[in-house]
This record gives structure tokens, sequence and C-alpha cells, in this order.
């Protein structure tokens, strides 16, 4: 993993998830150089130094981008504002969740990144899935081709979004495939969270759910080849829903999850070596939990455990994990393979480190997790590998 801050995993986790999802290694490179002291120290003015370094450049692309427009440039305009989208993300994705410059660092990102699309004409539909009395927001991408096509559902984790996901390029490979992928920002993150106030919840099968019926009513779409995938935390939320969604029929882990209750408190430790994702850790679960404290919080996530959920999965499982993920064990995928007694098809795929991607949800090299997932997701659900 490039890790331009010596000490601080949190700060090199971000740097990677932006270069993974279209950042430029020179901008990067300017938004790091000045913060090697504040990322060693760490401290409230170091996060503060952390946010204005990233909007600052996000400012600067996005100028770029309007010079473009104006010039009647739109494509040279969308890579630029696609860019800018990732850099207001990940200023926004580590402020603190009551920084009141938040829901403005959000929207920034919205619309930086929907102008980017629309102006690169690239082939999405925003989607609103009805979700009980409210919707989640997602993204649609159709697969290639004629006809109806099978779909992934694509669910976040716990502090990435939809728009992440379709810039880390998963769903363009999957469509090239013949593969649709809806992009859902679920309760707990994205929109749903930061717009609808939805926070998250144990029992994913539900918005799972709720995704599956909005697919049955898509003429471009076969709901009966419909799988799951999800990543980070959401190595807990893919396996959670296809072990109470029976219509699901395949499930993809990006990152394993099995007793996240153990993580977070480990997490929570003082004297912690395991590494948490985001700053401002407690305060962000306080947010993506909707609790007031962070004793509320746990008695939510102590429900986040696979054992006696993975034992009912009865579609093709799918477990990808890093050799060197310092934030979830490799023990925790060997036990979910283990569980999934039912699974017709279960694998684990390590990467390693002779290999690369080998960190946390393959952030050192996601192209390689992206590559492996879409083949085996086609071989499944009957799309193309060639």
């Amino acid at each position: 993993m490039y890790e331009p801050f010596r000490t601080n995993y949190v700060w090199n986790l971000a740097v990677n998830l932006a270069l993974g999802a279209g950042g430029v290694i020179g901008e990067v490179d300017e938004v790091c150089r000045p913060l090697i002291e504040a990322a060693a120290r760490n401290d409230d003015p170091a996060q503060e130094e952390f946010l204005q370094s990233w909007l600052k450049m996000a400012g600067r692309v996005h100028a770029l981008a309007q010079a473009d427009e104006k010039a009647g440039h739109l494509y040279s305009a969308a890579r630029k504002l696609l860019r800018a989208s990732m850099y207001y993300l990940t200023a926004e994705r580590q402020a603190h969740p009551k920084d009141p410059r938040k829901p403005m660092l959000y929207r920034q990102m919205l619309e930086s990144f929907g102008a980017g699309i629309r102006y690169r004409r690239d082939v999405v539909e925003w989607i609103e899935v009805p979700y009980g009395g409210t919707t989640l927001p997602a993204l649609f991408v159709p697969a290639e081709g004629q006809g109806r096509a099978p779909c992934m559902i694509h669910f976040d984790g716990l502090d990435v979004m939809k728009e992440w996901i379709y810039l880390a390029g998963i769903a363009q490979e999957l469509r090239r495939r013949g593969i649709a992928t809806l992009i859902v920002d679920h309760p707990g993150v994205g929109e749903a969270l930061r717009l609808r106030n939805l926070p998250s919840i144990p029992e994913m099968e539900k918005p799972a759910s709720a995704a599956l019926d909005y697919l049955e009513t898509r003429a471009d779409v076969d709901a009966e080849r419909a799988g799951i995938i999800a990543v980070s935390l959401g190595g807990y939320y893919a396996p959670r829903a296809a072990a109470f969604e029976p219509r699901l029929k395949c499930c993809v882990a990006w990152g394993a999850q099995w007793d996240w209750h153990e993580r977070v408190v480990a997490r929570l430790n003082p004297n912690a070596t395991t590494q948490r994702s985001v700053s401002h850790f407690a305060d962000h679960l306080n947010w993506v939990f909707g609790k007031a404290s962070i004793e509320e919080s746990m008695k939510v996530i102590s429900q986040f455990k696979l054992d006696g959920a993975a034992q009912r999965i009865a579609c093709p499982l799918l477990i990808v994990h890093g050799e060197n993920d310092r934030q979830i064990p490799l023990s925790h995928a060997e036990a979910l393979l283990s569980a999934a007694i039912k699974s017709p098809r279960r694998e684990l795929k390590v990467f390693t480190l002779a290999e690369g991607g080998a960190e946390h949800c393959q952030a050192d090299n996601g192209s390689l997790a992206v590559d492996y997932m879409s083949d085996w997701i086609a071989e499944v659900l009957g799309g193309r590998v060639q």
C-alpha cells in the first residue's frame, strides 16, 4: 500500500481509496506533502489540516473543470469533475460527523460526480428504490447487450458510498460482462444516512429485499439471476442478506467479516493494535447507528455477527480477503467459509503480498479484486468472460 504517512494508517487508507477511484498521483502527492508532521500528531488540529489540504485540491481541480465547461470542452470537464468529487469525498469522509461543513462537502461531491457522469455520457441511471415509507438512492448501470440481464446489487460498507463504488470500476467491468449493477446507498451510508437520516441496521436483508423488488419491475433485468456484493463492513451486510433473502443467487463478500462486534471492541481499546478505518471512530459509529453514545451503539453492533446466519447461505459464495488486512484478520474469512455449509459453491480468494491486493479490501490494488470478482460473478450468473 502506498503509505505517505509513516504512522497514520487511517490517512494512508484514505489516500489509497482516492487513488483507486480516479485520483491522480501528482495531485494526491501535493495534498499529502504538507501533512507529514500533522499525520504524526493525529490530533484535532491535524484533522483540520487534512480536510483543508484535500479541500484545496478539490477546489483547484473543480475550477479547472469550470474553465473547460466555459470553453465547451465537456469531456475534459468530466474527467476533472470526477476527480474533484473524489477529493471532496476524501475530505468529507474524514470530517467529524458533527462538523457543520460536512453537508456542504457532501453536496459538492454529489454535484461534481453527477455533472462528471453526465458530461462523460456514462450509461448510468439515478434510481430511488422504494423502502418502507421512503426510498433508497441508487445508481443503476445496465448490462451491455440486448434482453434481460443478470444483476448484482452492490451495497457499501461502514464509510464508503455509491459514488466511490462506481468510480472504483466494478460496475463497468460487470457491464461489459453482460451483467447489470444496482449500487445502493442503504441505511447507514451515503445519502441514506446523510440526507435521509436512515441509520444502519443488522437486518440487511430488508434493504436487499427492497432492491430485489425493484429489480423485478425492470424489463431489462432478469431478477431470477440477481446476486449481492458489498465491501468492508459489507462483508457482514452481503452474507447476512444472502442468508435471509432466498431470491439472491450469489453473494460476494469483498473483505470478510465474521464477528464485527469483536473487532469494534478491539479498535476502541486505547492500546489497540488493530487498525481503524476513519478518524473520530467512536463518533462515526454513533452517527452511523443513530445513537447518542458508544454504549448504545454497541448494543446494535453486538448483533453484527454471522454465526447462525452463515449456515443458512444456500447460494454460491465468494469471499475476497487480503493477506495483510490490518483491520480484519484472515481468520474471520476462514470462519465464514467454514460456516457456509449449505453453499453449493464457496470459495475464499486470498490476495497475497507477492501478488498485490493484500491490504483491506485490496485498497493497495483494487483492480485485482475487481477483475477476480467480476469473472466469478459472470461464471455464476451466466455472463461473459471474453
